[in-house]
């Protein structure tokens, strides 16, 4: 995985941590979930490049 990559994932996580915090603080549930699901998926995506790159080796 390229250093691109990486600071990619953690933008995305960081970006699904905000959504969470903002739902949260506002009783919005719905956004809250969101970001909790886009948090799910950037370290879905991160795990899924080390195993790529693993088996590049």
């Amino acid at each position: 995985m390229g250093i691109m990559d990486d600071a990619k994932h953690n933008a995305e996580k960081m970006a699904g941590k905000a959504k969470e915090n903002i739902g949260d603080a506002t009783d919005n549930e719905s956004l809250e979930a969101e970001g909790k699901m886009d948090q799910v998926k950037a370290d879905a995506k991160k795990v899924g490049d080390d195993v790529k790159d693993a088996f590049d080796k």
